[in-house]
């Protein structure tokens, strides 16, 4: 019996069954006793860009569809309808949530790792919408006094987050 016609079918099967067996790498996955949460489209955590990358990979575009992981600095008293992501640095990047369509928790989030999936874009934000910002953030009156001045950054309208609890 030719024992090559018969370990390459053997080969071959368990190739596929190791091919199967490979699941994508979960950036959360290495900590243990996390819960994961997921706010609109639900999306994974394959194709993060890092917060080391987003410079060169926003050097020559306005605007970008992205997936990122960061960490949440704070987010919306009010309603839930924004956060702001730790982009290291000092910089840090507003992210709204695509057509109003989903929230997050207006408490409890700070702190926690994030990934959002989403469009990024270079813009400048007018003192009037700096202020509703710092007003919903919960900051002082003195403290939204004192913004005078348009903002230009980073923002971000995701279509799906994911935020990782530690219990």
């Amino acid at each position: 019996m030719n024992t090559h016609k018969l370990i390459s079918p053997i080969v071959a099967v368990v190739a596929i069954l190791v091919a199967l067996t490979i699941r994508p790498v979960n950036v959360f996955a290495q900590e243990e006793n996390s819960k994961i949460q997921y706010y609109g489209e639900q999306i994974t955590t394959n194709g993060v860009v890092s917060k080391i990358d987003l410079a060169s990979f926003m050097e020559d575009k306005d605007s970008a569809d992205v997936k990122l992981e960061g960490t949440i600095l704070k987010t919306c008293k009010k309603k839930g309808c924004w956060m702001t992501v730790d982009l290291g640095n000092d910089r840090e990047m507003r992210v709204t949530f695509k057509d109003y369509g989903f929230f997050v928790p207006k408490e409890g989030a700070e702190g926690k790792k994030t990934i959002v999936e989403g469009t990024i874009k270079r813009k400048v934000t007018d003192v009037e919408t700096l202020k509703h910002f710092a007003e919903d953030a919960g900051k002082s009156q003195e403290e939204i006094d004192a913004i005078t001045e348009p903002k230009e950054e980073l923002s971000f309208v995701a279509t799906g987050i994911i935020i990782k609890d530690s219990k």
